[in-house]
């Protein structure tokens, strides 16, 4: 049996919202298993129990910069320890000239854009510079540069801790921004369901098939309400089949169709997504409920 730490309860309620001692009982019947565990939860407390794509677990900005034709652009994450340095000028500044450069030079990685120029110093240079100057480190989280083969549109949302990078063809300037808005705010997880991770596909089929099986109900339509849940699982996290935000009586796709347009892909940035941002006195919590203090 696998010994279930505070830190691990801790990592499961920031992913799922469920309260401590459920947590904890879930990690005990997976045996430490973090990602049955996260199922064991979906099927007690259904949709509730996966909301670490929303979340933002820890501080910085999203920089994007764009070509003035939109056919080039870049996003980048810059991470660091606090909201407040966040909004430093200095900061900020350095997340948009990163973005420039990501866009006109396409570094391969991180570690290639760390090696760049960013006027006399390097990035890395500066980046340094900036920890001094400001006392907090500071990080390259990562980055996504886009060639168009229609045109580029961006938002950013949340004092830049949501960002998004949309290729749209076809439209106008309007219907672009709208999708991006859109992108930000449903957040998307692939432009249809071919784009949709397997693995992302079968979690949510073994959810369902658990919650089915609890119904009672025959094999045969145990099957079907399986079936159904996952079709109704991409259709909620895909953007064509989406209801588009300003006007839900139709899907983005069906907005596209009648604009005569067409979306060839998005980026999406949500400023430490996956990132844990500590937190000690959760862990004497913990601790305390567990009547281990």
């Amino acid at each position: 049996m696998a010994e279930i730490t505070a830190s691990m309860v801790r990592d499961l309620r920031e992913k799922t919202d469920a309260p401590m001692m459920d947590c904890k009982k879930a990690l005990t019947e997976a045996d430490g298993d973090m990602t049955r565990a996260e199922e064991i939860l979906r099927v007690k407390f259904g949709s509730k129990a996966s909301k670490a794509a929303g979340r933002i677990a820890a501080e910085g900005v999203v920089g994007i910069a764009l070509a003035d034709d939109g056919k080039r652009g870049a996003m980048i994450e810059v991470n660091c320890e606090t909201d407040f340095v966040a909004k430093n000028d200095d900061f900020l500044a350095f997340a948009k000239n990163l973005a420039a450069l990501v866009s006109k030079q396409n570094p391969a990685d991180v570690a290639a854009l760390s090696g760049m120029r960013l006027g006399d110093e390097s990035v890395e240079e500066v980046r340094t510079r900036l920890v001094g100057k400001i006392g907090e480190n500071m990080s390259l989280r990562r980055f996504m540069r886009i060639e168009a083969k229609g045109r580029l549109a961006s938002y950013v949302h949340g004092g830049s801790k949501i960002g998004v990078l949309v290729d749209v063809e076809g439209g106008d300037e309007q219907l672009a921004k709208d999708l991006a808005m859109h992108i930000a705010a449903s957040k998307p997880k692939a432009l249809d369901a071919s784009g949709v991770a397997q693995e992302l596909i079968e979690a949510e089929r073994r959810v369902a098939a658990q919650k089915a099986a609890e119904s009672g109900k025959p094999a045969n339509i145990v099957e079907k309400m399986v079936d159904g849940a996952v079709q109704k699982f991409l259709k909620e996290i895909t953007l064509l089949s989406q209801p588009f935000v300003k006007d839900d009586k139709q899907t983005v796709e069906q907005l596209l169709k009648a604009r005569n347009a067409k979306v060839h892909g998005f980026t999406l940035y949500v400023v430490g997504e996956g990132l844990e941002k500590k937190k000690d006195d959760f862990v004497a919590e913990v601790m305390a409920q567990a009547g281990k203090s």
